[in-house]
This record gives C-alpha cells, sequence and structure tokens, in this order.
C-alpha cells in the first residue's frame, strides 16, 4: 500500500517578525520629512556651481558654503536681484571685503559715485559691470570665489529684497479685517471700488 500523505495547508504560514523588528510607532503629526530643494534649472553654469559648493560645503565645515550651496538650489524668485545703490550702502565700512550676491547685480541711476567694490553674483547687467570696472572695482564669479576664498573668509554675504514683489501685497490677513494692511485685489481705486460702508471707518463703520 502507498504511504500516507501529510495533509497540505492552503493558506500561508505567517511567521510574526522579532520583537525588535516591528514598525516604529509614529505620534500624532506623522514623520517628518527634510528634503531638500534642488534646482530645476538647465542652465550648465548653475549645475556645475551646485557641483562646486555641494562638495565644499561636504568637505568644510563653513556655513558659508552650506549657504551658498541652498541658495543656488533656490527659486528664480528667492534669487532676487540686488541695486547698486542698496550694495554701496551695506557695503559702507567693509573695506577689503568681497561682496556676495546668489542672483543678479542691476545698476542705479540714482548713484551718481559708485565706490571702489569687489562683488561676486551669478550675473551683472552690462550698465553695473561698467559702473564696478570704472570705480576700479572687480566683478567675481562663484569659482573664482571658491579659488579665492574657500571657506568664505573675508566676504559679506548680501540678499535681494525678496517680499519686494508686489504680488506679495496681497498675501497674508484678509483686506479690511482688522489690524490688516494687505492689499485687496481690485479693478481700479476709483470712489466706486470698494469704498463703501463696512470697508472704511469714515463710512459708518469698518469690519
Amino acid at each position: 500500500q502507498p504511504a500516507a500523505v501529510a495533509p497540505q495547508h492552503c493558506g500561508r504560514i505567517h511567521s510574526r517578525p522579532p520583537l525588535g523588528e516591528m514598525g516604529i510607532d509614529i505620534e500624532a503629526g506623522g514623520r517628518v520629512k527634510s528634503k531638500t530643494r534642488v534646482t530645476s534649472s538647465q542652465n550648465p553654469y548653475i549645475r556645475l556651481l551646485c557641483k562646486l559648493y555641494k562638495f565644499l560645503s561636504r568637505r568644510t565645515d563653513s556655513k558659508f558654503n552650506k549657504v551658498i550651496l541652498k541658495r543656488l538650489n533656490m527659486t528664480r524668485k528667492s534669487k532676487a536681484p540686488l541695486s547698486m545703490q542698496k550694495l554701496a550702502k551695506l557695503m559702507a565700512g567693509k573695506d577689503g571685503k568681497i561682496a556676495v550676491v546668489v542672483g543678479t547685480v542691476t545698476d542705479d541711476k540714482r548713484l551718481y559715485e559708485v565706490p571702489k567694490l569687489s562683488v561676486c553674483a551669478l550675473r551683472f547687467t552690462e550698465t553695473a559691470r561698467a559702473s564696478i570696472i570704472k570705480a576700479g572695482g572687480e566683478c567675481l564669479t562663484f569659482d573664482k570665489l571658491a579659488m579665492r576664498s574657500p571657506l568664505g573668509k573675508g566676504t559679506v554675504l548680501l540678499r535681494g529684497p525678496v517680499k519686494a514683489r508686489e504680488s506679495e501685497r496681497h498675501f497674508g490677513k484678509a483686506p479690511g479685517v482688522p489690524h490688516s494692511s494687505t492689499a485687496p485685489r481690485v479693478r481700479a481705486k476709483g470712489r466706486k471700488f470698494e469704498k463703501a460702508r463696512g470697508k472704511r471707518s469714515s463710512r459708518g463703520y469698518k469690519v
């Protein structure tokens, strides 16, 4: 007679994992993910600068390099341009130091006397570059800055006015609520556009 066959299990046998390998208990609010922004720019020069400062921020203890890398990867909106007048004002009394701007340096017709400045920026407008060189200064690129000051010593890190965009006027608390200075989105500033009761304290009351 043939040997008796042992009964087969139709379902799978699930083995419980050891206690140390079980899942983590996530608190309310979930897990905090810190994903660093990577630039979407296809400009090869920006890409190479990101590569260079990624290396410098990893291999040196300089916070300057980490900030430059972060700003190089920022959106175009966050790389606001800086005018020559603002640059000259911020660099007053800082002789011998290099002004560093991760953005564009633009010319300013209101500045009659341009001081001698060493400026490192991603881009200079044609007239801004001409006025810096005419005053005896120099315009540097970030790869030259990395050779001259790899740790960021002797530099002044500056930034353009990021919140100066027109659209920023409309952000914040709702227009009309107490202590709000937010600009409403209206077609015109005329008499009949959002100037009636409830909008102004001089017309009965203000919300």
